[in-house]
């Protein structure tokens, strides 16, 4: 691996979007491709279970490192033919604290097999993209990548701050532990996740020689660029700073928050990123949100950035993971200028505010309530505190009476999205409910979307080699770090 990174980094987006044949054709071309490991393990089994068609899972499969795994998990999720018809999804155990020796090694498979793909047949950079958020299988995910070689690893929607000594930890096989989040802990009570990778082989097999990959966390204020710099457990190599434009969830606005009269949070100075401080601290830095075009590129470029993440355009080209038909109907639309960007505050269990798109064919159109709550991949599950001590686990998507005799509260319901199950629909993996109705999808985009007709120019399709040659038909500048 060089020191280097290029000035163009693809956005981890979604479950599935940013997935390896994206992540794969950005790093070909020179940039930096990312793939998402957002409920990859989810992924992973539902790609097995629909029959694997061009044998792509298998193969990486094959070359995991830890023996039996993979024989394991084709066992017990492979179809060769796939699902019958009106056949559901065998579904995977949900997260929690102290999970299986098997349930940390498919989700660290599952990592392994999206890098791997990812960084197939070139010699590009390829980069993994985790929420802090998302607690509870990050460790066995960020293994699993570096068991495939991944370059970088980017993390927001959160506080990163242990996640350097972790990196750091795992190139040596050493075990690591996080402080997981649980709602109503008593004071002085500290409850953590823990994953040693020793653990994970057979006693008598070699341990491969890894090495610790470069840091970006994805930040959205001055003051927690500066808190990672000095006080995070490692090294951080540099931040990508992402506005209240990006899609998928944004930060809160700081302070109070107030809405417009459209119900969308309102963003102010406060919310502004200053790249002069960023600067200052001497760490490379990326400007992400509204950055998809060549201006912002060498707007960002002057303000001393090391280039843009851009992660909308991306999105909706050819080697995304968003299912094809959807992808039509959407670019369809942004072509006729027939498309909304609805910042919605309530719409994420995580209570951050998370985008969502409108579109004439969207199958939610007008529906108050687009799906029946059920809560069965159980991503965004909070934990928290039960009456008799132990932990138990809930989320404000998941049917109310369940989310009340938790201890939740009714308001916390309210316009609640099972962003778990919209987000695996958007990339043709959707969950068949009775009678075999389809989960719908739930897609969410930066608010590039709504103007990307002019960069469509007529064209119903594109490649990734056309959104380079649109933000940057020079050659790479590579930002040392």
């Amino acid at each position: 691996m060089t020191d280097a990174l290029p000035e163009i980094i693809q956005g981890g987006m979604g479950v599935g979007v940013s997935n390896w044949r994206l992540a794969r054709a950005v790093s070909e071309a020179g940039q930096l491709g990312v793939v998402s490991a957002t409920a990859l393990d989810s992924v992973l089994v539902r790609r097995l279970q629909d029959g694997d068609l061009d044998g792509a899972m298998r193969r990486a499969m094959s070359r995991f490192p830890i023996p039996g795994v993979a024989d394991a998990v084709l066992r017990r999720y492979f179809l060769p033919d796939g699902r019958p018809p009106g056949t559901p999804y065998k579904l995977v155990s949900m997260h929690r604290q102290g999970m299986a020796r098997a349930r940390h090694l498919l989700t660290a498979l599952a990592a392994f097999v999206e890098v791997d793909l990812a960084k197939e047949g070139h010699a590009g950079l390829v980069g993994v993209n985790l929420l802090t958020k998302l607690q509870l299988p990050n460790l066995p995910l960020l293994y699993g990548a570096m068991l495939a070689g991944v370059d970088v690893v980017l993390m927001g929607a959160g506080i990163p701050k242990e996640i350097p000594g972790v990196l750091d930890a795992l190139a040596e096989h050493k075990a690591v532990s996080l402080r997981l989040d649980v709602e109503g802990a008593p004071a002085g009570v500290t409850e953590v996740i823990s994953f040693d990778p020793r653990d994970q082989w057979p006693a008598d097999t070699p341990l491969l020689a890894l090495r610790r990959p470069q840091f970006l966390a994805i930040i959205a204020s001055n003051s927690l660029a500066t808190m990672l710099a000095r006080k995070a457990s490692g090294r951080v190599d540099g931040f990508v700073v992402e506005g209240p434009t990006a899609g998928g969830h944004n930060a809160p606005p700081r302070g109070e928050m107030h809405l417009t009269s459209g119900g969308e949070p309102i963003y102010g100075e406060r919310d502004a990123v200053d790249p002069g401080k960023l600067v200052e601290l001497g760490i490379p830095f990326w400007l992400a949100g509204g950055t998809g075009s060549p201006s912002a590129l060498r707007a960002a470029r002057a303000a001393g950035a090391a280039g843009i993440q851009v992660g909308t355009l991306f999105a909706y080209a050819d080697e995304s993971g968003i299912d094809d038909e959807l992808k039509r109907s959407v670019l369809l639309a942004a072509a006729q200028h027939a498309i909304t960007i609805f910042t919605d505050p309530r719409a994420s269990p995580t209570g951050y505010p998370f985008k969502i798109v409108r579109w004439p064919e969207d199958p939610t159109a007008g529906k108050a309530e687009p799906r029946e709550r059920i809560c069965d991949l159980g991503y965004l599950r909070t934990a928290y505190y039960r009456e008799d001590g132990r932990i138990g686990y809930r989320c404000p998507a998941e049917p109310v009476d369940d989310y009340v005799k938790k201890g939740g509260a009714v308001a916390d319901t309210e316009g609640r999205r099972c962003l778990c199950n919209g987000l695996m629909a958007n990339i043709g993996h959707p969950q068949l409910r009775g009678e075999a109705q389809a989960e719908p999808p739930l897609i969410t985009s930066g608010d590039d979307l709504a103007s990307m007709g002019t960069f469509l120019a007529g064209r119903n399709h594109y490649s990734v080699v056309d959104v380079l040659d649109y933000l940057s038909p020079r050659a790479p500048v590579e930002a040392l770090l």
